[in-house]
């Protein structure tokens, strides 16, 4: 049986966002969190939380990037300049996020207030231009031949707009699940009583993005609304609800892991809702996967060493996490 490497390739990428979306939207969200938190004692706490494994979290946003120039170059080449603005502010976010990481842990008593301004701005920043990002990809991008036809502030509207909004709450959600699972005492207690209204608001924003959509485009309204594919593509909703009783569920009782897990379960739906209303188009609505492919002995030998690198990250991302599996207990540390 031929193996569709396109399709392969569209997988790994999807992966890889989905990873860094994961495990660098709780660590952006512990920085949202932070002006609920004022006591430095629990700010030290919960950067602790992350100290030993956010850097590495940056490596899968580097994997889908460089995989979507390699395996798609068409797609690298009419995505870009339509969103060159939101992506430098993104990544003039992790920088000054990156920075305040380091810098706030040698600073002084006059100067660290200084710093975990930087850390929460540039936790926002990198978020809701990340979000934005995805709106604009969303919405669609204008394309003349193999070239992007639009302007360099077409990003900048009411739909991507709302959707930096939406990431910027999913990851504070998974931010203070994260807390909630690695720490102790009146910090859990002070996560687990944020983590409830923060599902109420991305649970508005998934139905606002739901019915946006459809209604914007027609082609994701018959994507999703048209028989067949309203029975085939009916667990997705579902599930969305199951994950939403879960974690209001899990938060209610004595939460340890499950409230993390089910706010993971609801990004991944969202996700994988986003990617069902885009296939097989990688420039949407326009361009397909296959069409903006390089040509097979690129993706081919490109493949192979993808092939070696990923399981090397996946091993090394699973041991940092398994070694660093316990509680935070105050400023000692994990325990």
């Amino acid at each position: 049986m031929d193996i569709d490497i396109t399709a392969v390739w569209a997988g790994i990428i999807f992966f890889s966002v989905f990873m860094y979306v994961v495990l660098d939207g709780f660590d952006l969200g512990i920085g949202m969190l932070y002006p609920f938190v004022p006591d430095r004692r629990d700010r030290d706490t919960m950067m602790n939380s992350v100290a030993p494994i956010w850097d590495g979290n940056e490596t899968w946003l580097v994997l889908g990037g460089e995989g979507l120039l390699a395996a798609f170059p068409v797609a690298y080449a009419v995505i870009l300049p339509g969103l060159y603005l939101p992506l430098i502010f993104m990544l003039l976010g992790l920088i000054f996020r990156g920075v305040a990481f380091e810098f706030r842990f040698k600073a002084n008593d006059r100067e660290r207030p200084v710093w975990d301004l930087a850390f929460i701005a540039g936790s926002m920043t990198a978020a809701f231009f990340q979000g934005v990002s995805l709106g604009a990809f969303l919405s669609g991008i204008p394309v003349s031949g193999r070239s992007y036809a639009g302007g360099p502030l077409d990003w900048f509207a009411p739909f991507p707009l709302a959707a930096g909004c939406g990431v910027m709450i999913a990851y504070a959600l998974l931010g203070a699940t994260w807390l909630v699972m690695k720490t102790g005492g009146e910090l859990h207690e002070r996560m687990r009583k944020l983590a409830r209204p923060f599902t109420w608001l991305l649970l508005a924003a998934i139905a606002v993005v739901s019915v946006w959509t459809p209604l914007s485009q027609h082609q994701v309204a018959e994507r999703w609304f048209s028989f067949p594919n309203l029975l085939i593509l009916s667990p997705v909703p579902l599930l969305v609800a199951a994950s939403l009783v879960w974690l209001l569920w899990s938060l209610a009782r004595s939460p340890s892991w499950q409230p993390f897990a089910a706010a993971l379960a609801l990004v991944l739906l969202g996700f994988t809702g986003m990617a069902i209303s885009i296939w097989p188009h990688i420039v949407p609505p326009f361009i397909t996967i296959w069409e903006a492919a390089a040509p097979p002995a690129t993706q081919s030998f490109a493949l192979v060493g993808t092939l070696i690198v990923l399981p090397l990250i996946l091993a090394y991302t699973g041991w940092a996490y398994y070694v660093f599996r316990g509680k935070v207990i105050d400023t000692e540390g994990y325990h």
